[in-house]
């Protein structure tokens, strides 16, 4: 018997193969299929089922390209938002036995109507279950959100909550596997940890030392989740399947972007730093580690691209956070701006400014002046500089026309990461003064508690 977990940096998002006496099952598997293969092929298995844990709203699911490319049977639950062209639907206490190992589904709806979860079994050691696959209903640490039904909302939140007891009643002993990891935006509190039992979770995740339905509701309800135009996408890809990802754009040269102009999006995946020393004019700073949480924000998957990026390796894996999201159109990429430069070619540069002279503007207080914050509601509401306004980072593209465009603007969040991101967003749509604060936050609380 072996179990294996297959991480997808970013999008914090965890796949599972699973498998026994020569055959395996694969639960959730991302759109880049290649890993899933080569763990079965090491271990002498066939893949011979795939188990869908829940519509994925914030990457492309890989399952219909893994039965395709093995013969698998796609297992995906009830009630999904439209036909799953290629999954067969599965209910409450199907079994399925590989070997000694059987998986039995449990119908676990809240955080979607078609959500399962999947208990493991030993039938060689004992009755108990020994694991749980639990998707996105329970995490480590937190459990899924339930806003993606806003008519429905107490509905869901109660449905959530039944699926939960149903769950935690496989026992103390059972470990636990969710679909997702800390960083990933299906949840907000999750442990950064990637392993735990029921009984730990039991007595410790926050949501589950609430006991009565009634304030888990009114709990759930109040939560506040983004939900970036992209996961629309999500949903219908899901439901159709979608093509194998391409993930290798290929080197452009200075006359190749030129020639390609305003037909594509130049976007930057160097280092915020870099973005801000000397970037190509229009383009947008999203970093490589950070494409997964907000380039489905400012991208539309119609749009080409072109990338910015250190080097070949840094395309190469830009590209795939891309594709896991569908976004497929890639042009190509432009390796550093040195041949840029060279070339004689116009370039911008971003400010950096620190928490003094944030200061000294507060201060002063100038007319034509203004500071952003562009971190998420919930942060703000924690520890809100009430000079600032605010727009979530990732809203900001749609919410332009709300800021005055003859202002000076210093954006901030936590670090500065995000702040450079929507420092871009504004310089693209014509902003002329903007600077970052670099440290933002974080530097802002350290200089007051110093004091």
């Amino acid at each position: 018997m072996f179990l294996e977990k297959i991480k997808s940096p970013g999008l914090a998002h965890l796949s599972y193969i699973i498998g026994a006496d020569g055959q395996a099952a694969v639960i959730d598997p991302r759109r880049d299929i290649e890993v899933y293969e080569e763990i079965a092929a090491a271990n002498n298995v066939r893949i011979t089922c795939v188990f869908e844990t829940h519509r994925n709203e914030d990457l492309v699911s890989g399952a219909g390209l893994l039965a395709e490319r093995t013969g698998a049977t796609v297992y995906h639950g009830p009630h999904a938002a439209g036909e799953v062209r290629y999954a067969q639907t599965v209910r409450d206490g199907k079994t399925v036995q590989l070997g000694d190992l059987r998986l039995k589904v449990m119908e676990t709806p809240g955080h979607t109507d078609d959500s399962i979860s999947i208990a493991v079994y030993d039938d060689a050691s004992g009755k108990d279950a020994v694991a749980v696959f639990t998707g996105d209903a329970l995490f480590i640490g937190d459990v899924g959100r339930t806003d993606f039904y806003p008519e429905r909302a107490e509905e869901v939140a109660g449905l959530l909550y039944d699926s939960l007891q149903r769950i935690l009643a496989l026992g103390d002993q059972a470990i636990v596997l969710p679909a997702h990891g800390a960083g990933s935006v299906c949840g907000s509190g999750m442990a950064d940890r990637e392993f735990s039992t029921l009984g730990h979770e039991r007595q410790n995740n926050p949501r589950l030392q609430i006991t009565d339905r009634h304030e888990f509701i009114k709990v759930k309800v109040a939560e506040h989740h983004y939900q970036p135009p992209y996961f629309r996408v999500m949903e219908q890809l899901n439901l159709s399947g979608t093509d194998p990802m391409h993930p290798e754009p290929a080197a452009l040269g200075v006359d190749d972007i030129k020639d390609l102009g305003d037909q594509v999006i130049r976007i930057d995946v160097r280092s915020t730093e870099a973005y801000a020393s000397a970037h190509l004019p229009g383009s947008l700073c999203v970093p490589e580690a950070m494409i997964p949480a907000f380039a489905g924000w400012l991208i539309k998957p119609e749009q080409r691209l072109v990338l910015i990026a250190e080097n070949a390796d840094q395309a190469w894996q830009a590209a795939r956070h891309l594709g896991r999201i569908g976004l497929d159109r890639v042009e190509g990429y432009l390796a550093g701006i040195m041949d840029w430069v060279t070339a004689g070619e116009p370039f911008e540069s971003i400010d950096f400014v620190d928490t003094a002279t944030v200061e000294q503007r507060l201060n002063r207080q100038p007319a034509d002046w203004q500071l952003l914050d562009v971190r998420g509601i919930d942060e703000v509401e924690a520890s809100r500089m009430q000079e600032a306004v605010h727009t979530y980072v990732g809203e900001l593209p749609d919410k332009l026309n709300e800021l005055d465009s003859n202002k000076a603007y210093t954006v901030m969040c936590a670090s500065g990461q995000r702040a450079a991101i929507a420092a871009s967003v504004l310089e693209r749509a014509g902003y002329k003064n903007v600077d970052v604060y670099l440290g933002s936050m974080t530097a802002w609380q350290q200089q007051k508690s110093a004091a």
